[in-house]
Parts: C-alpha cells; sequence; structure tokens
C-alpha cells in the first residue's frame, strides 16, 4: 500500500517532465513513424523505472506541493529536452552531411519521403542518416542518454535553478563538435567535388566546343557513389565512436 498517493503521482510527474522532455526530441523516439502513444506510455514506463533511485531526491521537494511544484515542471522540462536536443543536433549533423554528399557528388535526384522524419530528403541522405542511427540504436546509445539524465540530478540540483550561459555554451560546443566532426567524415568527398568541377572546367577551357559539363555528369555520379561504397562504413563507425565524445562531454 502506498502510504502518500498524492505525493508519489507529483513525484512520477516531476520526473516524467525531465524523462518526456528528453524522450521528446531523442533521436528514434522523436521519430514520426513513432505513434505519439508509444512515446507517451514509453516515457512514463522509464518514469516509473526511474523514481525509485531518484525516490529521497524528488518526493521530499514535491510531497507538500505548493506554487514552487509550477517551476519545477518547467525547469525539469527544459532540462530534459536539452540533453534529449545535444543527441539530435548530433544525428542532425550526419542528416547534414549526407545532404552535403549528395550535392557534391552530383546525386541531385528529386526529394523523397525521409524514413525517420515527416521531411523530404534524397534517397542516399536517408540511407546514411538511418545507418547512423541504426548503428547508435544497436550501440545501445539510449542508455547512456538516460544514464546521463539520472546523473543530471546530482549535475543540476533538483529544485535548483537552471544556468541559461551554462546551457548555452553546452548546445553551441555540441554544435561546434558536431560540424567539425561531419565536416571530417564528408571531407574526402570535398576534395573530390572539387578536384572534379577544376579538372572539368580545364577541360572545357582546352575544348569549349564540347559540352564538357553534361558528359561528365554521369563520371562525377558514378566516382561519387564507388567512393562512398568504399568508405561509408568507416564514416558510420567514425559517427558512432564520436557520440561519447560529443555528449558526455557536456
Amino acid at each position: 500500500m502506498i502510504p502518500d498517493p498524492q505525493g508519489t503521482i507529483l513525484a512520477l510527474f516531476v520526473a516524467f517532465c525531465r524523462i518526456g522532455g528528453c524522450i521528446m526530441v531523442l533521436p528514434g523516439f522523436s521519430s514520426g513513424r513513432i505513434p505519439v502513444q508509444i512515446r507517451l506510455l514509453l516515457a512514463v514506463a522509464l518514469s516509473m523505472a526511474v523514481l525509485p533511485l531518484l525516490w529521497s531526491t524528488i518526493y521530499p521537494a514535491v510531497a507538500n506541493g505548493g506554487a514552487s511544484y509550477i517551476g519545477l515542471i518547467f525547469t525539469e522540462t527544459v532540462i530534459g529536452l536539452m540533453y534529449g536536443m545535444m543527441a539530435r543536433i548530433y544525428t542532425l549533423g550526419l542528416q547534414f552531411a549526407g545532404t552535403v554528399i549528395s550535392m557534391l557528388i552530383g546525386f541531385n535526384a528529386p526529394a523523397g519521403a525521409d524514413i525517420i522524419d515527416d521531411s523530404s530528403e534524397t534517397s542516399l541522405t536517408s540511407l546514411i542518416s538511418f545507418c547512423g542511427l541504426m548503428i547508435l540504436f544497436i550501440l545501445d546509445f539510449h542508455h547512456y542518454v538516460l544514464q546521463a539524465l539520472v546523473d543530471s540530478y546530482s549535475v543540476i540540483p533538483f529544485g535548483g535553478h537552471i544556468d541559461p550561459r551554462s546551457a548555452l555554451i553546452s548546445i553551441t560546443d555540441t554544435l561546434s563538435t558536431t560540424f567539425f566532426i561531419m565536416l571530417r567524415l564528408s571531407s574526402p568527398f570535398l576534395l573530390y567535388g572539387m578536384m572534379f568541377q577544376i579538372s572539368i572546367g580545364f577541360i572545357n577551357k582546352l575544348a569549349p566546343q564540347i559540352p564538357i559539363y553534361f558528359i561528365s555528369t554521369p563520371y562525377l555520379l558514378m566516382g561519387g557513389l564507388f567512393m562512398l561504397y568504399l568508405s561509408i562504413a568507416a564514416m558510420i563507425n567514425q559517427f558512432s565512436g564520436a557520440f561519447l565524445t560529443v555528449f558526455n562531454g557536456h
């Protein structure tokens, strides 16, 4: 029998705010392909699983309710969103790298429905982003995120005030690190595209009577796809290996 049902429900809801805020934007779980009811029930189940671990931290602060409870709902949701957004930004970086690669190798096919989100992406970008997300799930990245959420109660004390400066620094550092990692992953294709276009420009100057740009597109695409075939395994491997560096670094 629960001695204090009201206090238990209040504590569970506050735990749900931080867990649910993270699940709302966490890669994979926030996909438009997953029904909202499943995401809601998953967040509730995780909150019920985590609450006993944090009972001594949450329950004494919310047992009496009061006006401060509204502030706790807001701050806990923002903290969960911040942790989820750091993982979300990293996966969006791979989607950005896939778009850059598609442009550089001349894969300008009409955009179609994305596998993960309700957006339009080329099939090559969808393939790269889906492979990266699948590898992260195989390596149990969501376990690290949930562990970080539990540890966040010691990093950001429950009931304390959010430091906007620290939160902004964490987000900007994640953006900066993600950008350089994705630049490194797509750098071979940047060099390939630049060298190919410069070479075609020189050939066009030497033989202006030949429509070299129309002839060169199939060769650009063929070389880019062959290069992607040779490098996609190493690209996804480096992407998954750098996840903990980005996430645990903040």
